[in-house]
């Protein structure tokens, strides 16, 4: 892997850019087989995370620092930013090969991984709802460079109750002057640039589908204030911080689609991101069993190895059935919204089962793990830790089952 990231960051180009990124599901139909291409970047992802991130990663945790080694390494072998598209440069791959390698990402750390992720978070709404002119100068520095970007939406009153946003954006000639207050907002302190959704419409009886304008928000902007980096119970290695605007000048060139669009915007670029988010969890519940399994086959207890007891067998079983159908779900989810179709339905259940299912198997790791699995010699508390996050960002686990639910009973209406 040394060898290939010398051979990589002397070239200056990612490996992943000079192979077809077509996917093949999206062109014969929902496939459990992969493309060559597919393949070859899935396994520069594997042995990345295995040897890149791993060894680093309980240092990480541990100090909180920004992991920005690893990130420069991940953008040199063309392993994130893979949403931008190829008319400007990009690799402009679907989200079903952005699944593929942010799983094994996670895998190693998910903490790192989700300092990659947030990018792609962040620069949906561009790909989305952004003017060509926009797409090149602020998804194009991206492809120059290691540079990071955010998502600016939640709010210290506002989490999955995105209507109850209360920045406010006030139109004056050719600029918006945007105040209010940002928080939760990962990559805060090292983006370049972010997305934010404020409030342009004053009547609070507009509907939050007209009331709410998207923002491109440069990071040096006067009146820009980036807070305290949060210490968050697992996913140390990223950055979380408090945004704050006092009257932050933007111009009119920067506002996304039009305005009034903004609401629409953030929750569309949310069916285009919480598959990988979902992959991301599926990741960390693979590492868990992974590393559950292996420590079964070496301790013994009464004899034998702790896997050949049933109660743990069982354990790893569920485990396993577990991680085979949350990827099931993520990939099903990924493939909908990559053959053009609204995934809102998919994408909810592969985030739920999947933030759901690595809780579970990170808990149960540390059980079979026993007494040292609370401790933080041994890596499966760490994933504990990390595991939690998944059922509360990008929208709660509460959250998800209300939109699956809405889905489910408007499918069913439509047949009655």
């Amino acid at each position: 892997m040394a060898v290939l990231l010398k051979k990589v960051l002397r070239l200056g180009r990612p490996v992943l850019r000079t192979a077809c990124c077509r996917t093949l599901s999206t062109e014969t139909g929902f496939s459990f087989d992969l493309t060559p291409e597919q393949r070859e970047y899935q396994q520069i992802a594997h042995r990345f995370a295995r040897e890149e991130i791993v060894p680093k990663a309980a240092q990480y945790d541990l100090s909180g620092e920004y992991p920005w080694d690893i990130i420069k390494k991940a953008w040199a072998l063309g392993l994130m930013n893979t949403h931008i598209p190829s008319d400007i440069g990009g690799l402009g791959m679907g989200i079903f090969d952005a699944c593929l390698i942010t799983e094994e990402l996670a895998f190693g750390c998910t903490g790192c991984q989700t300092a990659v992720e947030a990018n792609s978070l962040g620069q949906m709404p561009v790909i989305i709802a952004g003017s060509q002119d926009q797409k090149k100068k602020y998804l194009g520095r991206l492809l120059e460079e290691p540079m990071m970007v955010s998502y600016c939406v939640t709010e210290p009153v506002a989490g999955s109750d995105v209507a109850g946003i209360k920045s406010r954006a006030v139109k004056k000639g050719n600029e918006y002057i945007l105040n209010g207050q940002k928080m939760w907002i990962t990559n805060g302190s090292k983006a370049n640039w972010y997305f934010v959704l404020a409030r342009t419409d004053s009547d609070p009886k507009t509907p939050a589908g007209k009331a709410f304008t998207g923002f491109i928000v440069e990071r040096d902007s006067p009146g820009l204030h980036v807070g305290r980096k949060e210490i968050n119970m697992g996913q140390r290695a990223s950055d979380t911080r408090g945004i704050t605007f006092e009257d932050v000048v933007i111009p009119a060139e920067n506002v996304l689609g039009q305005e009034g669009q903004g609401f629409k915007i953030a929750m569309g670029a949310f069916d285009k991101t919480r598959p990988p988010v979902a992959a991301g969890a599926v990741g960390l519940a693979q590492r868990a069993l992974t590393e559950a399994t292996k420590y079964s086959m070496e301790r013994k207890t009464f004899g034998k190895f702790i896997c050949e007891h049933q109660a743990v067998a069982f354990m790893l079983a569920d485990m396993a059935i577990g991680v085979e159908t949350s990827r099931m779900a993520v990939q099903r989810s990924a493939w909908e919204v990559d053959q053009g179709r609204r995934n809102t339905y998919y994408a909810s259940i592969a985030k739920c089962l999947a933030g759901d299912v690595a809780n579970k198997c990170a808990a149960d790791a540390v059980q079979i793990f026993g007494g040292n699995g609370f401790n933080t010699d041994y890596p499966v508390e760490k994933l504990m830790r990390d595991a939690k996050i998944y059922q509360i960002y990008e929208g709660t686990a509460q959250i998800q089952r209300m939109i699956i639910s809405r889905e489910h009973l408007a499918k069913a209406r439509q047949t009655h």
